[in-house]
């Protein structure tokens, strides 16, 4: 009798030790199965932080393009990269071109994506009759607001309920030490009070859109303070701002996480939402001496890779790190296919600085981003 209970207590022990193995193995598998899962996307490993979004051009989202379903699979927010700014959308005084940026806001509403408006307010790819008189001489100050405004109006206007968030205001700090205020046309001609009645009249348009500041080196220390207290000022005014955006120009050697974070905590302080606007990470630090390029400089090499995939590593653990306060993160093109850094700082050197290669396949850095 004691050898019959024994020899089932044996069997009950090889079966339960069997089961565990089974239930490990089913483990392990489903996690080498959901980092290689075809079928979800970015915004669906990041569903309960934030939305992930892309900038593209019209042609992206034509149905033989081969980025389309990419983008259907791997993003919920869509950014414009040129056809919203200021020059393309407005392209004469009493002309309005709305057929591009149409075509990404409805794309966007048949997939049940979130559009973020790009941009309002720059110094560049702004049409220069904004600035002139018919006869070539410079507008006044209140000409050009009166003109301002209208734009504003028309634009958040045509897309109120479409467009959740603007970037009303971009790049309007200099990047020089001892300067506050970029010397471009608007502020020449207006002072600071054209980014006050930016914000004011976006609101009026559209009361319910969220409205960004946005800008580059936003973790530079000295630039960072500026933007910081411009932001400041804004808000003791009452001024509608509700985020700023990190335009997210990096790359493998910057910024450090100490610079993220301060940045993050110092824009947070304020009660303002953190987005990051236009995400790449360059394979090369801004200041490589490239005078003296040879056949294969631009590789993208096992080096680059790594450091890329490092930095995408910590660039996103911090995101997370801060979920509720970053409320968006959106990638400036779809693949390396194609980018501006292609053409930036220099011509003609090819740059691999997303997610996805010219194959438009998943990097080792996606799977790093995805991993947590």
């Amino acid at each position: 009798m004691r050898d019959s209970k024994r020899h089932r207590a044996t069997h009950l022990k090889v079966a339960l030790f069997c089961l565990t193995a089974m239930l490990q193995a089913a483990s392990c598998g489903q996690g080498i199965n959901e980092l290689n899962n075809e079928s979800k996307g970015l915004k669906d490993y990041y569903q309960n932080y934030f939305p992930v979004g892309v900038a593209v051009a019209p042609s992206h989202l034509n149905p033989s393009a081969p980025e389309r379903n990419l983008i259907i699979r791997e993003f919920n927010s869509l950014t414009a990269e040129n056809v919203m700014k200021p020059g393309l959308i407005h392209p004469e005084e009493n002309r309005y071109f709305w057929d591009n940026a149409d075509i990404i806001i409805n794309f966007a509403g048949e997939h049940g994506m979130k559009v973020r408006g790009h941009t309002l307010v720059w110094h560049q790819q702004t049409a220069p009759w904004m600035f002139r008189n018919s006869d070539g001489t410079e507008v006044s100050k209140e000409l050009l607001l009166s003109r301002l405004k209208e734009h504003i109006t028309q634009v958040v206007t045509r897309y109120k309920g479409k467009v959740y968030a603007w970037d009303v205001v971009n790049e309007a700090i200099d990047d020089s030490e001892g300067k506050m205020y970029r010397e471009s046309p608007w502020y020449r001609i207006c002072g600071e009070e054209y980014i006050e009645k930016a914000f004011i009249w976006a609101h009026e348009a559209d009361p319910q859109a969220l409205l960004f500041y946005n800008d580059y080196n936003t973790e530079n220390p000295a630039k960072r303070d500026k933007i910081y207290n411009m932001l400041k000022g804004l808000l003791d005014k009452g001024i509608p701002v509700h985020g700023i955006g990190l335009q997210g120009h990096w790359s493998v050697s910057s910024p450090s996480e100490k610079e993220l974070r301060d940045a993050i905590e110092k824009y947070s302080s304020l009660g303002l939402q953190v987005q990051i606007t236009e995400l790449d990470v360059s394979v090369y630090g801004w200041n490589e001496d490239f005078s003296k390029r040879k056949p294969g400089d631009d590789a993208f090499t096992a080096e680059r890779e790594q450091r890329q995939i490092e930095q995408y590593k910590m660039l996103f653990r911090v995101f997370r790190d801060y979920k509720g306060i970053i409320t968006g993160v959106t990638f400036w093109n779809v693949s390396d296919k194609h980018s501006w850094l292609d053409n930036f700082p220099v011509r003609n050197r090819k740059n691999y600085p997303l997610l996805f290669d010219q194959n438009l396949q998943r990097k080792k850095a996606y799977y790093e981003v995805i991993n947590f």
